[in-house]
C-alpha cells in the first residue's frame, strides 16, 4: 500500500509542494513543529533512509540544502535544523526545521495546527525564495 508521501507525490492527495525534480520532492509538514517545517522525500518509496543507495542519499541531502537555504532567507531563524526520525511514515524523509533554539526541533512537544491559508502563505513564500 502506498504511503501518504507517495500519495502526495502522485497528486492523489493535496500537499503544499515547495519544490521537486525527477527524484525528490519537498513539501510542508501540515502539523509542523514551527512554521515553515518542510519534509524532503525521495520519490522512490523506500522505508528506511539508510536503505537508500548512496547516490540517492547524497542527492536527497543536496536537494534538501536548496530548500534550507530558501527557508533561512525568508523565515526568521538562526539555523535550519535537519532531523531523520522515520517512525511515523514508512517512506525515507528528512525534516527541515527553522530553529532559534534547540527546543524548536523537539519532536516530543505539541505540533502546530496552522490554517490552510497560513500553510498556503508560507508555501508561496518559500517557493518564491527558491
Amino acid at each position: 500500500m502506498p504511503t501518504i508521501f507517495t500519495k502526495i507525490i502522485n497528486r492523489e492527495i493535496p500537499g503544499h509542494i515547495i519544490a521537486e525534480d525527477e527524484r525528490f520532492i519537498a513539501f510542508l509538514d501540515i502539523m509542523p513543529l514551527v512554521m515553515g517545517h518542510v519534509l524532503v522525500v525521495p520519490k522512490r518509496e523506500v522505508d528506511y533512509i539508510f536503505d537508500l543507495d548512496d547516490e540517492t542519499l547524497a542527492g536527497l541531502y543536496v536537494f534538501a540544502k536548496k530548500i534550507a537555504v530558501a527557508q533561512k532567507k525568508v523565515i526568521a531563524c538562526k539555523r535550519v535544523g535537519i532531523a531523520v526520525i522515520g517512525l511515523e511514515v514508512p517512506h525515507a524523509h528528512v525534516h527541515l526545521v527553522p530553529m532559534n533554539t534547540t527546543g524548536d526541533i523537539n519532536f516530543t512537544r505539541p505540533k502546530l495546527t496552522p490554517s490552510p491559508a497560513e500553510l498556503l502563505a508560507i508555501a508561496n513564500t518559500l517557493r518564491q525564495a527558491l
